[in-house]
Parts: C-alpha cells; sequence; structure tokens
C-alpha cells in the first residue's frame, strides 16, 4: 500500500466515525445519509479530481485533500481552495466557491471555514460531524428577517466583531453587581483577542481578584452575544467544578436579571453523560479525559487534585477520536488553574475539541505562556490586587524550634511508640540503639507531639501579642499538614493547648468523615467555630473562605506555583459585615493576613520547571491512580510490581485473601509477577507492538478496580509511623521575618508618600513645616489616616508598625501593643528622622508628663493633691489618644463619671487654664 493510500485509508475510518458515509463515484448516492463523502470526485475540465467531495443534505459543500503521513499541510491549501472552485455547473452546492477546505494525512489535518471573515485554516484533531455542517449551512441560506438568520448573524467570528458594550454595574440594592477594573480589562481583552481568531488566551488574575466571576462574565457574553453553542469549563477537583457550579447559579444578568441557570442551562458533569441542552459543561479534567478514552472513572479521582499526576506519563495514553463526544461538542473551553492542565496527558483534552482555549490562572509559569502562545490577554499580579483593594498583604511570622531545624536523638534503652497507619493501633517499642532522624522525616516517618505542641503552644502564647494584638478571638485559621495522620495530631494538640472544645479545630481532608468536608468549609467560611481548619491540600487552591486571617505551614512545598495557590488562601478580602459575623468585637476589620511559617517554606527556593522522570518517592496512590487513568509505562508498572512484591512478604493472611477475592482470583505474587512478564522484552521481542500492549494492559486490568486499589493502599498504611514521646523541643525564635520584602516595600511606600504629600496634607505641613511644639489637631490627623488608608495606598497604623519592627528591630518598641491612632504622629516623626526611636504615641506621652511634672514640682514648691495628681493622668491619657485637650471634653467619659467640669474647676481653680495650656503644649510635643 502506497503512503498516500494509508493516509486514505485513516482518512475514511476518521470520516466514518464522524457519521459520513464514505464511497467511490461509481457507487455513490448523495442521499444515502445525512453526509456523504465521495472519493477521487472528477471536477471540471483542468481542475483534475478532489480526493473527496462532501455532500451534505443532498448539496455539495466541500473538499478534502490528501496527503502522505509527514506532509506538510500549509501549502496544500492552495490545491484545495482550487478544487473548491472547479465543481461542475450542473451539480447542487450550497454555495460556490464550496465553503469548507481540509487537508488531511489522517495524523493532521487542516480545516478552513469560508463562511468567516478572511478565512484561516486551523488545526482540527478529526472531522466534523454533517450535523454540524447543516447548521453552519441552514444559518447561511435562512431568508432575511427569519429568526434561524437572527440566531445565526453569521458566524462566532463574525459576532465577534459586533459585541455590544459592556455592562460594568447591574442591579440595585442588595442584588447589585459591579465589575472591578481589573475584571472590565480582563473580558474586554479576552474579546478583542477572540475577534482576531486567536485560538488561545491567557487570563492571569491573582488569587481573590475575582477569576472566576470574571469568567462567567465573559462566558455569558459568548453565549447570548456570540452564539457559542456550549462551553465546557474545566476544574482539577470536585470541590471546584461544585463552587463554581454555585457561582453560577448565583450570577445575575446584566441585561434581563434573570438567574444564569434561569436562562441557560448549567450541568456539573458527575457521570459519563454530557446534557447536551447544557450551555456550559462544568466538569474536572480527569473526568473528560477518561470519557475521551471511553472509560469510567475511577470513584475517587474526581476529588484528588491532578498536581503531579502528568509527572507519572513519560508518554501521554494517546486519546483517539471518541464518536460519542465530537471534536466541535464545545465551542469555547475555559480551563482552570491552567498552569496545572497544560501538560501532556490532560493538554490533550485541550487541544481534542475544535474550541478558543481560554487559560485562568494565578500562577503562571514559562510553560503556560507558551501553551497559550504568549497571548496574555490579562496580567493582575498580587502587588496590583493589594495596591487596587483587591487583596490583602501579608507579613511573614517564623517559628523556629530545636526539632524542625535539627531533628533529634532518642538514645538507646528509653520507650519510644508505633503507630499502625491502618488500624491507629499503639504499640510500644524500646530502643536496643540510639534512634536518630533529620527534620525531613518528621511527620512522615517520625511524629514528636512536643514539636507540634511547640509550634501550637508559640501560636497560642503570640498571637494576640504579636500578630493581632487588637482581637478577642483567634482570627480564622488555616493550617497545611503533611499527611491525614499529622493532620489528626496538629487537632488534637490545638484542642489540648487552646483549652477549647471539639468545634474550635476540625480536621478537613478527603478522609473526613460524618459531616462532609463540604459543609465544614461551610462553616468555617460563615460561622463562629471551627476555629482552625487543618488540611493536607483540599483547601490548598480555589476554596473561596474570605475570613481567613493567618495561614500556618507545617509542612514544606518545592513548587512555586502550588505555595503561591496555598498562600492565596489569606489574601481574599472580606467586607466588614461577613468578618464580623464570626469575629466577636466591634470594628474588626481585614487589612492583612499572616503567615506563620513553622517550617521554613517561605525561605526556601521553589521551582516552576515539572519533573520530565519517575521519581521514587512518586506514593502508592498516584502509581495506582495512573493506572487506572490507563498509564501502562515502565517506570510506573515496575515501581508498582516491586511494591505488590513488599506487600506480599509483609501482609496477613485475612489482608492477601481480601486482595485475591477483589482481583479476580489473582493473588498479591500473582499480580506482580504479571506486570513483570508483561514487561519482559525477552518474552515480547517477537509479539507485534498491539499484542506487546494488549499484554500491558491485561495485567494491568485488576487495578482499575476502585475497591481493590483501595485494598492495597489500607495494606501500604500499615507501615508503622514511629512516635518519639521522649524529645522535648524548645523554641529558638518566634518573629516576623527580617527585612521582609513585604515589609520594605511598605515602609517604602510610606515615606514615599510623606515625601510626596508633604505640602498638600494639614498634618504633615505642621509635622514638617512648623516648629516641634506647633499644635497638631486630631482631625488633621484623621485626615491622614484617611488619606492612607483610601487605595490605592490601604496602609494601615498597625501594619506600619510591624513592617518598621521587622526592618529596624532595635529601634522599634510596642510592636505588641493595640495601636492608636495618635501613633500615627510618632511614625511620621521617626520616618522623617525627627525621633532616634519609633515609640508609641502614648509612651512619649507618659515620658513628657513626667518630665513636665518634674518641672512643675520643682519651681512649685507647694505639689499637687492626690485627687489632683489623678486628673492629671486622666488629662495625659486623653492627650495620649487625641493629641489634645479642650475645657468642653471634661463634659465627656471620663471625666464626667467622676465630677466632670465642676469638679476640674473645684480642684484647680483659677489655675485650670494654665495647666491645661502647659499640658497641651508639652505633653503633645
Amino acid at each position: 500500500m502506497t503512503p498516500e493510500a494509508k493516509a486514505r485509508k485513516t482518512i475514511d475510518a476518521l470520516l466514518l466515525s464522524a457519521g459520513w458515509h464514505v464511497c467511490g463515484v461509481a457507487d455513490a448516492n448523495i442521499h444515502a445519509a445525512l453526509g456523504v463523502a465521495i472519493r477521487e470526485f472528477p471536477l471540471n475540465p483542468g481542475f483534475g479530481f478532489a480526493d473527496y467531495l462532501l455532500y451534505v443534505n443532498g448539496k455539495a459543500c466541500g473538499v478534502i485533500e490528501a496527503k502522505k503521513e509527514g506532509a506538510t499541510l500549509i501549502g496544500v491549501e492552495v490545491q484545495s481552495g482550487r478544487y473548491a472552485q472547479g465543481l461542475p455547473a450542473s451539480l447542487p452546492a450550497w454555495r460556490r466557491p464550496l465553503p469548507f477546505l481540509w487537508e488531511s494525512t489522517g495524523v493532521e489535518t487542516h480545516f478552513t471555514n469560508g463562511l468567516d471573515p478572511e478565512p484561516r485554516a486551523r488545526n482540527v484533531f478529526a472531522f466534523f460531524r454533517p450535523e454540524l455542517l447543516l447548521q453552519w449551512l441552514t444559518y447561511l441560506q435562512a431568508p432575511a428577517g427569519s429568526n434561524t438568520a437572527q440566531d445565526a448573524a453569521g458566524t462566532f467570528l463574525t459576532r465577534m466583531r459586533t459585541m455590544p458594550k459592556l455592562v460594568t454595574e447591574w442591579g440595585t440594592g442588595g442584588a447589585s453587581y459591579k465589575l472591578w477594573p481589573a475584571q472590565i480589562t480582563a473580558i474586554e481583552n479576552l474579546e478583542k483577542s477572540l475577534a482576531a481568531n486567536k485560538p488561545k488566551a491567557l487570563i492571569q488574575m491573582a488569587t481573590g481578584s475575582g477569576k472566576t466571576f470574571t469568567s462567567i462574565g465573559f462566558i455569558y457574553r459568548l453565549i447570548k452575544f456570540g452564539g457559542a453553542r456550549r462551553v465546557l469549563f474545566l476544574v482539577d477537583r470536585g470541590n471546584l467544578a461544585r463552587q463554581t457550579k454555585k457561582e453560577f447559579d448565583a450570577y445575575a444578568s446584566p441585561y434581563n436579571n434573570y438567574k444564569f441557570g434561569e436562562e441557560y442551562i448549567v450541568q456539573h458533569l458527575q457521570s459519563n453523560q454530557i446534557d447536551t441542552s447544557a450551555r456550559v459543561v462544568i466538569c474536572t479534567i480527569q473526568r473528560m479525559f477518561s470519557m475521551l478514552k471511553g472509560r469510567e472513572l475511577p470513584a475517587d479521582a474526581d476529588e484528588e487534585s491532578t498536581e503531579g499526576m502528568e509527572s507519572l506519563f513519560k508518554q501521554a495514553d494517546p486519546i483517539g477520536y471518541n464518536p460519542a463526544i465530537p471534536i466541535e461538542s464545545f465551542d469555547i473551553v475555559v480551563t482552570d488553574e491552567a498552569h496545572r492542565s497544560i501538560y501532556n496527558l490532560w493538554r490533550q483534552v485541550l487541544e481534542y475539541f475544535d474550541a478558543y482555549l481560554i487559560g485562568l490562572t494565578a500562577t503562571p509559569n514559562k510553560q503556560t505562556f507558551g501553551f497559550f502562545n504568549q497571548n496574555l490577554v490579562m496580567e493582575y499580579g498580587h502587588a496590583q490586587a493589594v495596591a487596587d483593594g483587591v487583596n490583602v498583604n501579608y507579613d511573614v511570622y517564623r517559628i523556629k524550634t530545636e526539632v524542625t531545624e535539627a531533628g533529634a536523638k532518642v538514645e538507646k534503652g528509653y520507650w519510644l511508640e508505633t503507630l499502625d497507619k491502618a488500624t491507629r493501633r499503639k504499640t510500644a517499642w524500646q530502643l536496643d540503639e540510639d534512634f536518630e532522624y533529620d527534620p525531613a522525616e518528621l511527620d512522615r516517618a517520625v511524629q514528636t507531639p512536643d514539636q507540634i505542641r511547640t509550634v501550637v503552644r508559640t501560636l497560642k502564647d503570640n498571637w494576640n501579642v504579636d500578630l493581632f494584638p487588637q482581637r478577642q478571638e483567634l482570627p480564622k485559621t488555616l493550617m497545611f499538614a503533611k499527611d491525614d495522620n499529622h493532620a489528626e495530631k496538629i487537632v488534637e494538640i490545638l484542642r489540648e493547648e487552646f483549652g477549647r472544645g471539639n468545634e474550635f479545630a476540625q480536621k478537613i481532608t478527603y478522609k473526613t468523615t460524618g459531616t462532609s468536608p463540604e459543609q465544614l468549609i461551610k462553616d468555617f467560611r460563615t460561622a463562629y467555630y471551627p476555629r482552625v481548619a487543618v488540611t493536607v491540600d483540599m483547601i490548598a487552591t480555589g476554596t473561596d473562605i474570605k475570613p481567613v486571617e493567618i495561614v500556618v505551614f507545617m509542612r514544606s512545598v518545592k513548587s512555586r506555583s502550588f505555595f503561591e495557590q496555598m498562600k492565596g488562601r489569606g489574601v481574599r478580602i472580606c467586607n466588614p459585615t461577613d468578618l464580623a459575623a464570626v469575629n466577636p468585637g466591634e470594628g474588626v476589620k481585614k487589612d492583612h493576613f499572616v503567615i506563620v511559617d513553622a517550617v521554613g517554606v517561605c525561605e526556601r527556593d521553589k521551582t516552576d520547571s515539572r519533573p520530565m522522570d519517575q521519581k521514587k518517592s512518586v506514593g502508592l496512590d498516584k502509581l495506582l491512580q495512573a493506572v487506572s487513568l490507563g498509564n501502562v509505562e515502565d517506570e510506573v508498572l515496575s515501581s508498582i510490581a516491586a511494591r505488590l512484591a513488599r506487600l506480599d512478604r509483609d501482609a496477613s493472611d485475612a489482608d492477601k485473601a481480601k486482595v485475591q477475592e477483589l482481583s479476580g482470583g489473582k493473588t498479591l505474587r500473582d499480580l506482580a509477577r504479571g506486570i513483570v512478564q508483561a514487561l519482559n522484552i525477552d518474552a515480547t521481542q517477537d509479539m507485534s507492538p498491539f499484542e506487546a500492549d494488549a499484554r500491558l494492559r491485561d495485567a494491568t486490568k485488576p487495578f482499575s478496580t476502585p475497591a481493590l486499589r483501595e485494598q492495597l493502599l489500607k495494606m501500604k498504611q500499615k507501615a508503622d509511623l514511629v512516635i518519639d514521646t521522649v524529645t522535648q523541643d524548645s523554641l529558638i525564635s518566634a518573629t516576623f521575618s527580617e527585612g521582609s520584602d513585604r515589609a520594605a516595600e511598605l515602609v517604602q511606600s510610606f515615606e514615599a508618600f510623606i515625601a510626596q504629600h508633604k505640602d498638600e496634607i494639614t498634618a504633615l505641613q505642621i509635622l514638617y513645616n512648623r516648629p516641634t511644639r506647633a499644635p497638631l489637631k486630631f482631625e488633621d490627623v484623621k485626615a491622614l489616616a484617611d488619606a492612607l488608608h483610601a487605595p490605592p495606598h490601604l496602609m494601615d497604623e498597625g501594619a506600619l508598625w510591624q513592617a518598621y519592627a521587622a526592618i529596624r528591630k532595635d529601634k522599634v518598641k510596642g510592636a505588641s501593643q493595640r495601636r492608636l491612632l495618635t501613633d500615627l504622629v510618632s511614625l511620621v516623626r521617626f520616618a522623617m528622622q525627627q525621633t532616634n526611636e519609633l515609640v508609641p504615641y502614648p509612651e512619649r506621652v507618659q515620658a513628657n508628663f513626667k518630665a513636665w511634672l518634674a518641672q512643675h514640682q520643682q519651681h512649685n514648691p507647694q505639689p499637687f493633691t492626690q485627687e489632683q495628681q489623678h486628673w492629671l493622668e486622666m488629662i495625659r491619657d486623653h492627650i495620649a489618644a487625641n493629641l489634645g485637650i479642650e475645657i468642653d471634653d471634661f463634659e465627656y467619659a471620663p471625666f464626667n463619671t467622676e465630677g466632670g467640669l465642676g469638679k476640674v474647676h473645684q480642684l484647680f481653680g483659677a489655675a485650670l487654664p494654665r495647666v491645661i495650656e502647659e499640658m497641651n503644649r508639652e505633653l503633645a510635643a
């Protein structure tokens, strides 16, 4: 068979799969099916033969030019375009020249839609079904003024160039909506990209800046005005799909006030059946991969993140054309967390559909940009989001302990415990030799309860001293643990050290039973309890919990993008009403959050790159999940075989019998031997590639059973966890990170603000240009504070004080105290280098008060009485909080409770005006 003949055989198969009737000229029947492809069709003299002439509903509509595998196709477009013009005039056609052109080798296919403005060839995975072409052609032939013509209004590309103006504010009262400037820019730039016919676009928006709401906004417009028939919204975890569905349900149209789901059907795909009436389908990428492969998705795979899964596939299990899911099923594919979905295994899903591809991410890397053709239509980073008041910034509070920094050594003779991970049964173990471990083994192979206790106790002792001194209750806190056993122990110690009940701290992982993880997440978001949620990675990405103000890392992370996602759980702004609903006290506001780094994660270098080779450290759960998705690569299977052999040596008879029952009669040894034999090169060298592949798939078929995989993982967990109950950990330090970038940036911004506005803001004019003893009014300082608090500056006195404490610790006092508005005077004077130390304003007033009092006593032999001294101290405290005192102030608290204006006149008599004048001048200096 010639290379051209082989290509045509492949093309025939693709056409048949897509619902075409394929025949030769001699046996042609253009009414044999809706779509008929006629081989070697003779055209007008001088035009030769079309490799395939396509008929839809009895009329010609396009041609296919076939080339041998490996041929380049761009140069063939002129030839196929010429064939489109050569149809004999006597034959029926939808229009002339024929509008649809393909060039194909069977492996690579290009398509040009002649109905588009400026038709341009694009790669397609396979051929379209005739029904789609008929739909396009029906629009073309619809009479002017008909509903069909109005619905069509040209192709998608034509409609993108006539989109109505974006509505940026709509609704009224509690149901009002307003797009942020970044969201407006993202939607407008995306629509310009689509109108320019760019196939891929990347939207980078900081975590918490409203990516999903932005997406729903542009999806609504693409359906309503762009004529998009169906949109696929891909996520990589089930709880993100559920959250996205809720946001679609809550979205109200800017044009008619209908909810999205009232106007268009939105399907959260949880089975393998796409609702053909749905306009939006929300689906995990692993489910869509399994559907395209014609497989059932393992029961737990929808809930597991795809993070790192692609690295187990050196060569992706290839997707072929699936007639049940044609390539034209979606016009738009939106992939959330695009930095995770573009790698080899999942990339195939993105490239299968003939659709415009839109990526969403907060943390792109070089490979992300490359995949999306460098077409970054929106770049909105965390720093800009903070400046715009869309995100809050953060400080890093580092906790160092002896064990987390250096590990530990337990001498022989001591008793430790071992924990069976599966049954959680503990056993005593006396050491017959020294037992030593390093920090990397903590909470993986060894658990040291006192290390966890030291970190938790430090958090308990310091949260309202260093982190949030103005709060009455621990702010909502999210802690990241290494695994489920680690999370379990952290929760136990949190409750004990804080002296609180079960509701105070909860574990939220995939293994949470009883109350569903979704309900616990909802409670964490909207209810008073739990105050602390401990997770592994379930809440690491995407999950929106705005009240979180403390993020604690008890585990390290090597991936930069994953770390940014985890860190991003704290950046979301939270309106005061919602924050107050879960926090006691008046005036609570979220103006920053704190990362408590207990493992040095913020200090370690992280990478964007993905491993190209199989790593020995990959867990058995990931290996089995990879095989269940079709991976039959040598490294993955040989690793599983080795682990099965180890399990066979250690497993109980009951466990072995359970494996045999679930695997269809195969023992652990049979399963391992079957894999080894299937991988045996000598045994398979005489086989065809198809036979060798079939042998591998037969050897791995038992692992497609979820129950067997679960049993193997339970057996694996029976490896003991050593519990070091002997080592006593000790705190090395607990401080805000020295010289942190965040602190330096904040100080720099503050000092630049002062320099820029020193001639405009009254308080700065006084502090800059007048003698230091000139009076400064409270309303002047309040106006300065308001200017600092407002966007884009968003600078708070507390955050500024902590920033100076981080970079000038030896010069800053009172970092843990509650801040007063008058502290802003101390901050400005320190920033302007009028003082050598940053001291809380009340302390400065107190020092001035002592000096004034001493001077007064020196020049006035008659000392103040004890009652007069008490009133002077009250006046001092009032000046500390208000910058001064006036006669009328004695009519208010706290003075009015002790006799008010009358009493102070009685105590000081005619000297009162002089005392007030002196104290205002001397104390507020």
